[in-house]
C-alpha cells in the first residue's frame, strides 16, 4: 500500500516536476536505462563530496570515479519500461544499440584457463567483449608456459576481440582446484618440481587473493576437468582413479563456489529495489534500509547497484558433456560419472546459492571441441566427425559459440535462468540414432555435402 500511494504521489511530481537532476558516472557500477547510455550512478540533490565518493569505491570497488553532470528538465517525465542496454565492444564512447549483452563494470573469476584454444579462454573473450574484467586461475604446473606465451605476445592474434582491441587479462593466479586448503595438499605435490616457486594456490587461498587484490567477483566460471585413467573402460577403472576424476571435475566446482561466494556481488531482492525506487524518485521515505545501510541523506544518496544487473546477482557457469546422460564409449575413467554429478550439483547449487546469495548457477553441455585438453581423450577428431554427420546442424561447432552462450548466462538478459543445464552442440543432444549409420541408407536424409 506504502508503495502504491507513493508511486501515486510520483506520478502527480513528474506531471509539474521541473526541478533538475545530476547524473555523475562512475567507471564500475553499472546502471542500465532508456536514458543513461553509460555505466552510470544516479546522484541526487548536493553533488558528491569526497567522503561520499570514497565511500562509493569502498561499498562498490570503483577503481576510479570520473563524474560528469548533465542537466535536464523533467517537463513531463516519460515513464518506460526498464530495459537492459548492452553491447559487445570495449569503447565506453560508441552509443548502445539494439539488445547486446552489456557486462561493464563486471568482474569474472575463470578457473582452467591454460592455453588459447579451449572453451575458458573462448569464455573469457565473450566476457570481455561485453565488457567484463578477466581474472583467470590457471593449472600450477602450466603457469609459467601460459604467463610466458602471454607475456611474449603468442596469444596476441587469438585474444583479438570484435573491436579490434586485444582482451586484458587483469590477473593470473596459480591454482590447482583439487586441494582446499594447505592443510589437504600432500607432501609429495609440496616438494614436486613442477609446484616449485609457486605459492597460495589452493582454493581457499586463491579466494583470498583476489578478495585482497580486488575485494569481489560477480562471475564466476569452472572450466576445468581431469580424469586420470579417462582412457580406461568403467569396468576397469581403479578406486582412485574414480575419486580423482570425481574431485577434479565435479568437486572443485562445488568447493570453487564455496570459497568464492562471500566474495560474490550478491543481487537485490524486490522489495530493496521497490523502496529504493520510490524513495529516489519521491524523496519522503525518511530511512531506507539497502544492503545494510540505513540511508538517511537523500543528498549524500546514490545507487549501489544496477536496476537490472544487480536484481539478477552474482552468477556461475560450469561446462558438461553429454556423456553425463548417454553412452560415449572410450570417455572412461570415471569422467561420465563426474559430469553426471556436476550436472546434479548444479541444481542444488542453484537452490543454495539463489536462496542464500542470490547467485546464478548454470552449467553448459558443450559439444565436442579438438583443444589440447580434449586430445587426452584420445578419439576426440572421431566424436568431431560424428557430430558433424549426425548433428541436426552440420557444421562445425565454435569455442566462441560456447563463450557466447556463458557470456548470455551471466548476464542480466538471462536473470530467471538458474539450474539449467544448456546445451551448445549444433542439437546432437536431442538426437536418438546416429542417422549415418548404414541402416538409414534408404532414407531420404538431408546431408550437408560439405560434411
Amino acid at each position: 500500500i506504502l508503495f502504491l500511494f507513493w508511486l501515486v504521489k510520483l506520478l502527480e511530481m513528474a506531471a509539474t516536476a521541473t526541478s533538475s537532476m545530476r547524473i555523475a558516472t562512475a567507471k564500475h557500477c553499472a546502471f542500465a536505462s532508456r536514458t543513461v547510455s553509460k555505466s552510470s550512478i544516479a546522484v541526487f540533490g548536493n553533488e558528491i563530496n569526497v567522503a561520499s565518493s570514497r565511500r562509493l569505491k569502498s561499498s562498490c570497488l570503483i577503481s576510479s570515479t570520473r563524474p560528469f553532470y548533465q542537466s535536464f528538465t523533467t517537463d513531463p517525465v516519460k515513464f518506460e519500461k526498464l530495459v537492459t542496454k548492452a553491447m559487445s565492444e570495449s569503447s565506453e564512447d560508441k552509443p548502445f544499440s539494439g539488445l547486446t549483452i552489456n557486462l561493464r563494470g563486471k568482474r569474472a573469476f575463470i578457473a582452467g584457463i591454460a592455453d588459447d584454444n579451449g572453451y575458458g579462454w573462448a569464455i573469457a573473450k565473450s566476457l570481455a567483449a561485453a565488457g567484463a574484467e578477466i581474472l583467470v586461475g590457471t593449472w600450477v604446473p602450466a603457469l609459467n608456459i601460459f604467463e610466458t606465451s602471454l607475456r611474449r605476445g603468442k596469444f596476441d592474434d587469438s585474444r583479438k576481440l570484435p573491436d579490434g582491441s586485444l582482451m586484458e587479462i587483469a590477473k593470473v593466479y596459480p591454482l590447482d582446484a583439487v586441494y582446499d586448503t594447505p592443510e589437504d595438499v600432500p607432501e609429495s605435490v609440496k616438494t614436486n618440481k613442477r609446484y616449485a616457486g609457486a605459492s597460495n594456490w589452493t582454493v581457499k587461498e586463491v579466494a583470498e587473493s583476489v578478495k585482497q587484490d580486488f575485494g569481489t567477483i560477480d562471475i564466476l566460471v569452472h572450466s576445468l576437468a581431469n580424469g586420470p585413467e579417462v582412457s580406461k573402460p568403467l569396468l576397469e577403472t581403479s578406486r582412485n582413479g574414480y575419486l580423482a576424476a570425481i574431485s577434479a571435475s565435479s568437486y572443485s566446482f562445488v568447493s570453487l563456489l564455496k570459497h568464492f561466494v562471500p566474495i560474490m556481488n550478491p543481487g537485490i531482492s524486490l522489495s530493496q529495489f521497490y523502496c529504493s525506487f520510490v524513495y529516489l524518485y519521491c524523496g519522503r521515505l525518511g530511512k531506507v534500509f539497502l544492503k545494510g545501510e540505513f540511508v538517511t541523506s537523500k543528498q549524500r544518496f546514490c545507487l549501489k547497484f544496477s536496476l537490472a544487473g544487480d536484481i539478477a546477482g552474482g552468477a556461475s557457469v560450469s561446462l558438461t558433456y553429454i556423456a553425463s546422460e548417454r553412452i560415449i564409449p572410450g570417455y572412461g575413467g570415471g569422467m561420465s560419472s563426474a559430469k553426471a554429478a556436476l550436472e546434479s550439483d548444479t541444481q542444488v547449487l542453484a537452490f543454495e546459492a539463489g536462496r542464500k546469495h542470490k547467485i546464478r548457477v548454470n552449467t553448459i553441455s558443450a559439444g565436442p571441441l579438438g583443444s589440447r585438453a580434449a586430445k587426452a581423450i584420445g578419439f576426440i577428431d572421431m566424436i568431431i566427425n560424428y557430430s558433424l554427420e549426425n548433428a541436426p546442424i552440420q557444421k562445425e561447432l565454435l569455442a566462441e559459440e560456447v563463450g557466447n552462450t556463458a557470456a548470455f548466462l551471466v548476464s542480466p538478459l538471462a536473470s530467471a535462468i538458474t539450474g539449467a543445464v544448456i546445451y551448445v552442440d549444433n542439437g546432437l543432444n536431442a538426437m536418438g540414432v546416429g542417422v549415418d549409420s548404414p541402416a538409414f541408407a534408404d532414407l531420404d536424409i538431408p546431408k550437408d555435402k560439405q560434411s
